[in-house]
């Protein structure tokens, strides 16, 4: 079966939802997902904070195909490099579809898609029970673990009001 990668479009956005939320689910946070067909339209389609590839099966009578995988990425910027960096938020395939070389496609992708745009490195995040992942990071990719890094974060409205806490104290 033969399976395409192309940029995704605002009519892939139900898929692309239904892609995210299997995603949540195989990263055990399946009630996580507060995503809205609108705000993925919004978000990424018209104000473009994100891009998307959307993998396809070929349909042999021309048809649209099954979705069956995604990688939603963003351009970051690096101050020590001083360029920019792509940045990879999140990468799933359906699992009927893995260990076909899917996973190197995308990453064939994103490589190209880098380059073109003059970004001088490509990060992400995996969960650090994610083994099957991470041995294919290193193993295939041979990316670089970056354990002296933690993830930090504030999110929701209670946490960036205490952000905007701090604009007053002088």
């Amino acid at each position: 079966m033969s399976i395409k990668i192309t940029a995704a479009t605002k009519e892939d956005v139900p898929e692309l939802l239904g892609l995210i939320v299997e995603l949540a689910v195989y990263e055990k946070e399946p009630d996580a997902v507060v995503a809205t067909p609108e705000l993925m339209i919004k978000n990424i389609f018209e104000n473009k904070y994100a891009e998307c590839l959307i993998a396809r099966t070929v349909s042999e009578d021309g048809g649209k195909g099954v979705a069956v995988g995604l990688a939603l990425y963003f351009f970051t910027y690096s101050t020590w490099l001083g360029a920019p960096g792509l940045y990879l938020e999140d990468l799933y395939v359906k699992p009927e579809y893995r260990s076909k070389g899917l996973g190197k496609r995308f990453f064939g992708e994103l490589g190209y898609i880098a380059n073109e745009r003059g970004c001088k490195r490509v990060e992400w995040r995996v969960l650090k029970w994610n083994k099957p992942s991470i041995d294919f990071y290193i193993e295939c990719l041979k990316a670089e673990n970056l354990i002296e890094w933690d993830t930090m974060r504030v999110e929701g409205k209670e946490g960036f009001d205490r952000l905007i806490s701090f604009r007053k104290v002088e």
